[in-house]
């Protein structure tokens, strides 16, 4: 059992090593086909600022979890004692269960349902899992950044009308044969902020 708890905490510790590196070069593209960077900050640790390219979502975790070994390795999520009494009847329910897709060494086909046991088991940690969700942060960020384009939007929509307006009276004045007044300047587009 300490053999396969220094493993999976060296091989943890080299995945994290490797997606920092990676993550730091060239960030993460989502389904939505923007960068993402998502990084774990610590105590008063800033999170990096997001430029135009890249959303960046930081988790903020106290500054005593640094150096500890992360929680989903810490915590025996299979004792007892962490078991809620809804698990512990469903386990009864399961008492006597043999057969095709059981998942039981009993009857013929017991094995067969000891993959979906498997998944079902994996997608329920990954739901219920203490560590951070990456997910639901990339999330908001983007609906904050979506909240502004409305706005920014308009104010790029009246630059252009803008911009057409004058250069209809300039084709008017050319055809007219009219002297151009002084020139205008156009309107600055609005600062985008993300």
């Amino acid at each position: 059992m300490k053999r396969l708890i220094s493993a999976a905490l060296l091989l943890t510790s080299a995945l994290g090593a490797t997606a920092h590196a990676q993550g730091a070069d060239q960030g993460l593209v989502d389904p939505a086909g923007e960068r993402v960077n998502q990084l774990i900050v610590y105590g008063d640790d800033p999170c990096p600022k997001s430029d135009g390219n890249t959303i960046t979502v930081c988790a903020r975790k106290e500054e005593q979890e640094r150096f500890r070994i992360p929680r989903p390795f810490r915590d025996n999520l299979e004792s007892p004692a962490n078991r809620s009494w809804t698990d512990r009847v469903k386990a009864y329910e399961t008492v006597g269960s043999f057969g095709t897709n059981s998942c039981s060494a009993v009857g013929g086909g017991g094995a067969t349902g000891c993959l979906t046991k498997l998944i079902d088991r994996a997608y329920a940690e990954k739901k219920n899992g203490p560590d951070v969700q990456f997910g639901q942060m990339i999330e908001e960020e983007r609906a904050k950044r979506l909240s502004t384009i409305d706005a920014d939007t308009a104010a790029e929509q009246a630059r252009v009308e803008q911009i057409e307006r004058e250069y209809e009276a300039r084709l008017k004045r050319e055809r007219d044969g009219v002297p151009a007044p002084a020139p205008v300047p156009a309107p600055a587009p609005a600062p985008q902020q993300f």
